[in-house]
């Protein structure tokens, strides 16, 4: 095994001169419009949705208004990052936003419940473009070295759109229409579109195509009933249903089968050898991790705060501040850090450790414990994530060769999308299970009880716990704090886990410039030479789009 680099500081002429920051930031701001929608969308449907149900008479149909922008948008995400290695990235970065606009229109349009998901779904094939172009292009026109100080955007374009999404859908539905929560993407994406168009020029490779569509239609099946697995099992269905059974058996079946067909494809969708890079292997763990324990934890911060707070929705939205405060913080701090000095190793370490100890004080909040003190433990866990998750990015797109940026960062962002659905389902299943072994324990009246399980399942309706007598809505409430550290703690470990995959990571020098040339064929070399800049001797002709 290599020895770890030695990392030198950034020398002098290595820094972007004015003119070069302020057309960088230009570009930027760009690619964080794309991924404003593609991030908004994930959260702005939330508050609307009861309202949606109402107009368009799709009660029992209301669950794939998310589930099918999730499916859309992480089934997408590795073939828009080998699309774009194969076709360039600012016209496929293009063609993603008109995806999601057209999505956008339909979904605003929509008369019947079957109208809106499936134009959803439009809209989530678009997100996925936009999520994975925008971290890819990135790699496109800044070298790694300086890619630390500007990733951290991204992390507040994250951070910031997680509580401005329930925000926003809950005055536009109030004020306007439920219906421009999606009409407003469409100016949004219009400006994206044209500075785009306008501003970034980056090369694309000239080389011979085969689309793998095989090995995307076993990956699209293949995730699709895992997705559906995650968020089916232990709510609409049990987990040892025979449905919930059968979508494991045949997931699998069709994953392995993905794995065949990508060992012999000529351009594979994602290169099995990218899995003999040690940097993207323990990357992409971590970031599998991270995402299980901080997406599945975080969901159930707003649960404490309006049940045991007993704040409304538009506040609970609003203290989570403290939370998205700590994510800028480090955010911005450890990227400007990673580009002075050249290390980015000791980011997912340290950020994993402080993320276990932040879920480990959230597990000790209770009924009395102040906001105060309840804002410092999510500033802990705010500052934990914003370690992690951009230097990862870095990382990977650091380890591999320029022909695999794009197919590197997209199956990097979809481990860590499918850590998230794992964690919402697995930590969702321990928290309806916790609530109803502690409402059993409280001997409430039959009738409260009966209008707060559904067969197997725990309903969380804040309004209507508020509105119990204090006799009963005491004791209820106790149960779901008793639920909801339960779920803290359990995250824990998973936290832990991450911690120690960190210290895999490979400490390798970053790059100076945002183009490695390859070799026609894509061969990515070692992983210490392609990332010390080394330069095969055969390039491919380029052409500036």
């Amino acid at each position: 095994m290599a020895p770890e680099a030695t990392v030198a500081p950034a020398p002098a002429d290595l820094e972007f001169d004015k003119a070069e920051h302020r057309r960088i930031l230009v570009i930027l701001g760009a690619l964080m419009l794309g991924m404003i929608l593609a991030s908004l969308d994930q959260t702005i449907v939330s508050t609307a949705l009861p309202t949606i149900a109402g107009d368009l008479h799709g009660l029992n149909h209301l669950s794939w208004v998310v589930t099918a922008y999730l499916l859309a948008s992480t089934i997408s995400t590795p073939l828009w990052g080998k699309l774009g290695d194969l076709f360039g990235r600012k016209n496929l970065f293009q063609l993603s936003i008109v995806i999601f606009l057209v999505g956008s229109m339909l979904s605003g349009l929509a008369q019947h419940m079957v109208e809106l998901i499936a134009s959803r779904a439009v809209q989530g094939v678009g997100a996925g473009g936009l999520m994975v172009g925008a971290q890819a292009i990135t790699g496109d026109v800044i070298p790694a070295r300086q890619r630390g100080k500007y990733m951290g955007y991204f992390g507040a374009v994250f951070g910031i759109t997680s509580v401005i999404g329930p925000l926003a859908g809950g005055w536009f539905t109030q004020h306007l229409s439920w219906r421009w929560i999606f009409y407003i993407n469409v100016p949004i994406g219009i400006v994206a579109l044209f500075t785009i168009a306008a501003v970034l020029h980056i090369p694309a490779r000239r080389v011979p195509h085969k689309i793998d569509w095989l090995g995307t239609a076993f990956m699209s099946s293949g995730v699709t009933a895992i997705i559906l697995l995650t968020t089916w099992g232990g709510t609409q269905y049990a987990w040892g249903s025979g449905l919930i059974i059968g979508l494991g058996v045949v997931g699998v079946a069709l994953l392995v089968a993905f794995c065949v067909v990508e060992s012999r494809a000529a351009e594979p969708l994602i290169p099995l050898d990218l899995f003999r890079n040690r940097t993207f292997n323990a990357a992409s763990g971590v970031g599998f991790i991270i995402g299980f324990s901080m997406f599945g934890a975080i969901v159930y911060l707003p649960v404490y705060l309006q049940i045991v707070h007993g704040a409304t929705t538009t506040a609970s939205g609003l203290e989570l501040l403290p939370l998205v405060a700590g994510m800028l913080t480090t955010f911005i701090l450890s990227g400007r850090i990673v580009t002075k000095t050249g290390r980015y190793k000791v980011f997912p370490i340290l950020g994993s450790a402080v993320l276990a100890v932040g879920l480990f004080l959230l597990s000790r909040l209770g009924l009395t414990t102040s906001f105060g003190i309840a804002s410092l433990y999510m500033v802990v866990v705010g500052l934990g994530v914003g370690l992690v998750m951009q230097v990862l990015v870095v990382a990977v797109q650091n380890s591999v060769s320029y022909s695999q940026l794009g197919t590197a960062t997209s199956t990097a962002t979809f481990f860590r999308t499918i850590g998230g659905a794992f964690g919402v389902s697995v930590l969702g299943a321990v928290f309806n299970n916790r609530v109803i072994s502690e409402v059993a324990k409280t001997h409430l009246p039959k009738s409260v009880l009966r209008s707060l399980v559904s067969g197997s399942n725990i309903i969380v309706n804040p309004v209507k716990i508020d509105h119990l007598p204090p006799a009963v809505r005491g004791p209820l409430i106790a149960a779901f704090n008793h639920a909801l550290q339960t779920v803290f703690v359990v995250a824990v470990p998973f936290a832990v886990l991450a911690f120690a995959l960190g210290w895999l990571l490979k400490e390798i020098p970053l790059r100076t410039t945002a183009f490695t040339p390859t070799t026609p064929d894509g061969d990515s070399g070692s992983e210490e030479e392609e990332a010390a800049g080394a330069e095969p001797d055969v390039p491919v002709e380029v052409v500036a789009l």
